[in-house]
């Protein structure tokens, strides 16, 4: 099996979660999707999981942060400067926040954070591959 990155978060409104995510660029797969949990595939080897608070809490006792909080903040690599754009019009127009950081444009390497609805942090990042150093 492929080694890959399962991100699972909890959401208030699954149905608007799950909007917000495909705006971004993310697909659906109904196979693992039901009312408590949304299964959603960024690529081959990065796919996140929106679940209900009520199914969250069957898989922790751990409390939720507060909303305003964070405890990770996740990137997506993408093609350019203008997808990163697009992505974080994208979280402004479905729902989430545009820009909770400074943008981040070191001339080779650019991002800009978003945050989904229920506030969970999100990376956009495009880094040129031509200015990196040779290995």
């Amino acid at each position: 099996m492929t080694k890959m990155i399962l991100v699972s978060l909890p959401v208030t409104d699954l149905g608007a979660s799950v909007a917000f995510y495909k705006a971004l660029g993310f697909a659906q797969n109904p196979q693992f999707s039901d009312d408590t949990a949304a299964y959603l595939v960024w690529s081959e080897t990065i796919h996140a999981m929106l679940l209900t608070q009520a199914k969250w809490r069957s898989f922790t006792d751990r409390p939720i942060s507060p909303a305003g909080t964070s405890q990770v903040m996740l990137a997506l690599s993408l093609d350019s400067r203008e997808a990163v754009d697009r992505m974080n019009q994208a979280a402004a127009e479905h729902g989430g926040q545009a820009d909770v950081n400074p943008v981040q444009d070191h001339g080779a390497m650019y991002g800009r954070d978003l945050a989904d609805p229920d506030g969970h942090l999100w990376g956009a990042l495009w880094m040129d591959p031509a200015a990196m150093p040779a290995t």
